[in-house]
Order: C-alpha cells, then sequence, then structure tokens
C-alpha cells in the first residue's frame, strides 16, 4: 500500500473540501484494515493527498501535480466522488511491472472530430484514447520522473487548457477535454506510451471485478434553492431576436422565475433590456458586465445568485437549483466549467461562458468593489472575470455538469455518468430534441413542481429601482509545483 500515492481532484470550495475528505477517509480505513488482516506485515498506510491543499497557486486543480514519494511505485488519480476498493486497485496493480512507464485508465474517444479538442486526429477521432477521471488512473513512477524532467526542459506549448485529460500540458479543466490533454502529452506523438485500459477502472458497477465506480447523482444539501433566489441573464442580440429566442421560451426559459433578455435593441414583444452596449462581434465584457451591475444596483438582497447565459445555452434550472443548495451564497462563488489562460506562466483559471456562469452575490459585490473592468466592450467577458477574480483571491468552482458544447461533442461513455446541467451550441442539431433528451425535468422535478405555485406568479415586481420576488415578504501551472516537489523528493 505504501507504493501507491494517491491524489484526490479536490477543490477549496467547503462543499468540495468535504467530499475529498471523505474519500480521503474511506482510503485510509480501508488501508488500515487491509493491513491489518495481513498478519506479521508491516505495510504503511498511503499517502494521500487532496490537489487543493498542494499549493496555493492559480492552476493546483489541474491534474499536474505528480508528487512521487520516495518508495512510491504508482501514483493514483482520482475524483472526490470516485469510489474505491483498495484490496481489488492492488489486485490491479500487481499485473503491470512498476518498473516500466504505464499509463493506466479507463479509455474514452471521440466520436468525431470535434471543437472541444481543437479537431485533432480529424481523419480517425476514435484512434486515440483518453482516461476518464471519474473511474480513476494511475501512472508508474519511471513515466512521473520521465515527465518531470521533460516538464523542466521545455516550455508549455499553448497558453489555453481547454481539456487537460486529452493534453496534459496545458493545465486547464476538469473536465472532458482536460483528460485528453494529458494523454496527448503523455502520448508525446509516438514518444511516450499510450493509454492502457484496464477494465477494473469503471464508472458504473459492472461487477464484483471493479477496483473503481463511480456514483452518479445531481448534488443535493437540503432543499433545492428557491427559484425566487436566482435571477436569470440571457445575452441576445437583434439578429438571433426571432431564431435563438423562440427556443429558450419553448425549452427551458418556464423553469426561471426571475429572467430577462439583455440586448441591444429593446423589443417589447420578447421583452428584451437595451443596455446601451453596442454589440460586438466577439468578447461581450461590456455587456457582461453591464449586466453584472445593474443586478446589483436593482435587485433585491433576497436574489442570492445570478446565472448569465448566451442566447444559445440550453440549461436545466430544476437541476441548477439541486446543484446551489450545495454552496453558501454568503461565500464568493463564481461556479461553471472551468478553462485556464497561461496556468503555466502565472495565468488564471475562468469559467467558460457558454455553459453558463453562476455568480453569489457576495462575488459580484467584491468584482464590482474593485478596479478590475473591461479593457474594452468586446475583451472575452469570461476570461475578464476569471482574470479579475484571481487578481481578488476568489477561486473558479468548477462542475462537469456544465458543457461548454454540445451533447455530440463529448464522449457517450463520458456523458453517461452524469446528469448535465447545460450545454451549448446550436450547431446542426435540434437544440428542442436536445433540451428534451438531455436536460428537461424528470417525472420527479415534476411531480415536486405540481406542488408548487404557477411559476409565474414569483416573477419579479419592481419598486422604484429595485426587482422584488413576490415571495420577498417569507424571504456564489502546477507546474512548478511538480518541478519544486519533485526537487525536494529528488525523483
Amino acid at each position: 500500500l505504501k507504493e501507491i500515492v494517491f491524489v484526490i481532484q479536490s477543490q477549496s470550495n467547503s462543499f468540495h473540501a468535504k467530499r475529498a475528505e471523505e474519500l480521503k477517509r474511506s482510503i485510509l480505513k480501508q488501508a488500515a484494515n487491509l493491513t491489518q488482516l495481513e498478519k506479521g506485515c508491516e505495510t504503511d498506510l498511503p499517502r494521500v493527498l487532496l490537489l487543493h491543499q498542494l499549493a496555493k497557486q492559480e492552476g493546483a486543480w489541474t491534474i499536474l501535480p505528480l508528487l512521487p514519494h520516495k518508495n512510491s511505485a504508482w501514483i493514483f488519480f482520482c475524483e472526490e466522488d470516485t469510489r474505491i476498493q483498495i484490496h481489488r486497485l492492488l489486485e490491479t496493480l500487481r499485473r503491470y511491472d512498476p518498473s516500466k512507464e504505464w499509463f493506466l485508465g479507463k479509455a474514452l474517444h471521440d466520436e468525431e472530430s470535434t471543437i472541444v479538442h481543437h479537431y485533432a486526429f480529424s481523419e480517425n477521432p476514435t484512434a486515440f484514447k483518453y482516461p476518464d477521471f471519474a473511474a480513476g488512473w494511475a501512472l508508474s513512477i519511471p513515466l512521473v520522473n520521465k515527465l518531470t524532467k521533460r516538464l523542466k526542459s521545455e516550455p508549455l506549448k499553448s497558453d489555453f487548457t481547454i481539456d487537460l485529460k486529452h493534453e496534459l500540458w496545458l493545465s486547464s479543466l476538469l473536465s472532458a477535454t482536460l483528460l485528453r490533454q494529458i494523454a496527448l502529452y503523455i502520448w508525446d506523438k509516438g514518444g511516450g506510451p499510450p493509454l492502457t485500459s484496464v477494465p477494473e477502472f469503471c464508472t458504473a458497477v459492472a461487477g464484483s471485478h471493479c477496483a473503481t465506480t463511480f456514483h452518479s447523482f445531481l448534488p443535493l444539501c437540503g432543499t433545492p434553492v428557491e427559484k425566487a433566489a436566482i435571477f436569470v441573464a440571457v445575452k441576445t442580440c437583434k439578429k438571433f431576436h426571432g431564431d435563438r429566442i423562440p427556443i429558450v421560451k419553448k425549452t427551458w426559459a418556464a423553469q426561471a422565475s426571475l429572467l430577462e433578455y439583455y440586448s441591444d435593441h429593446a423589443e417589447s414583444a420578447i421583452p428584451t433590456v437595451d443596455l446601451g452596449v453596442p454589440n460586438t462581434d466577439r468578447g461581450h465584457c461590456g455587456k457582461t458586465f453591464a449586466i453584472l451591475e445593474r443586478f446589483l444596483n436593482r435587485s433585491h438582497d433576497k436574489i442570492e445568485w445570478l446565472v448569465i447565459v448566451d442566447d444559445d445555452t440550453l440549461i436545466s434550472i430544476s437541476r441548477l437549483r439541486h446543484l446551489l443548495s450545495c454552496y453558501n451564497s454568503s461565500d464568493p462563488v463564481f461556479l461553471g466549467e472551468r478553462y485556464g489562460y497561461g496556468l503555466g506562466t502565472g495565468g488564471y483559471s475562468y469559467v467558460t461562458g457558454g455553459g453558463g456562469m453562476v455568480f453569489s452575490r457576495e462575488a459580484i459585490q467584491r468584482l464590482l468593489a474593485s478596479n478590475c473592468r473591461c479593457y474594452s466592450n468586446d475583451a472575452p467577458d469570461d476570461m475578464v472575470l476569471g482574470m479579475c477574480f484571481s487578481g481578488l483571491g476568489v477561486p473558479v468552482t468548477h462542475s462537469p455538469l456544465f458543457h461548454q458544447a454540445r451533447p455530440v461533442d463529448y464522449p457517450k461513455d463520458y456523458l453517461s455518468h452524469q446528469i448535465p446541467i447545460s450545454f451549448h451550441k446550436h450547431w446542426h442539431i435540434d437544440p428542442v430534441k436536445v433540451y428534451r433528451t438531455w436536460l428537461a425535468p424528470s417525472e420527479e422535478d415534476s411531480a415536486t413542481q405540481e406542488t408548487q405555485k404557477d411559476p409565474r406568479e414569483d416573477f419579479v415586481t419592481v419598486t422604484g429601482n429595485k426587482w422584488y420576488p413576490k415571495s420577498f415578504s417569507v424571504l456564489f501551472v502546477v507546474t512548478g509545483i511538480l518541478i519544486r516537489e519533485c526537487d525536494r523528493l529528488s525523483c
């Protein structure tokens, strides 16, 4: 057991840190029980590391803190909700010679070339395999040492991090794209080992052979957040009023009590609000900051959350209400699908806008109290927000349930163990069908909604310049770490 170092891909937010600590205790308890059963064996307990505790440096969440211990043979990575049978994991790893370079995991592959992976392997996208983080994945120490030396000698090749499981060196988000980045870096155009698929690394409970499983669930910590506590802002523009807004209204809009459409043109039939910010072909930073200021200045304090989405975002508000029950709105929470920029050279994380950006009121207050603003109206809003929050010491909280792209852009196996909250883009799909297939409220949700008032009864009334819910009366790269730690441990 002492030959395995466990790295849990944890986050600093209290909800996620608690879940990671629970997994750590489970690993150590199983290890202790196993040690007691092996009479006369002086096996030490394994080392279990929480990613968010390794350093405060931006990017520590990415997956690169390969921290070998002197007598280690394997580094095993897992998510906070991965479930591990320690004795079966030991049996599985014993099949592989730890003196050789091994990259082990549950294999995923793209069904078709996809934008989230930069259309790599477009001729045969199924040929390249990368690990599903949820099932756990392992690196042998010889491979770890090789990667460490390479990281010391080679500069990072890209500023942007989209999918680290696919290209490790980009220091990216914990998402489908993240997995592929890791595999690309390790593979090194054929100079390194490809991923070896391990059937014992599972996500679904596929039988007694599984060393790992992953429990699919939608987090719920108490009761779902009230509809009246969430304000939804839809970014749009005049040219999309006729085709995108009707889809929003046909799919998810009725789930939101408090919703406004923000545009460059006021159209009463929708209605839209003209923020006085000209539409731009890209970026939309000016529009987003105008939305933030309007929310803070005109909404009541009882509206705890702001969600900003694009007009081609598909989202489940009912599932979002469940998820938000696990976060404290009095904390500065900035939540969504996390990407990265320049993390290997002192960059920052950000929430990609297409999948939806969720802000606690406290996060917005801290942001607008600072002097951090857009450098132009067409600056990339999500990246500017990431830069600003990074400077304020407010971490990005990642959830893989938000998606920047369409369902077809992700491996089927990856989505099979998720209850998604959002997808983005209408390209070459029927967005209404996608919504009904992936995001429409379940029968359980519908049953719950039947006991509530008509959601239209909860729409805001306006008094002066404030929005009030009618329910008011009862009423947020690790490269440096790797090199430093490996130098310390002489790996």
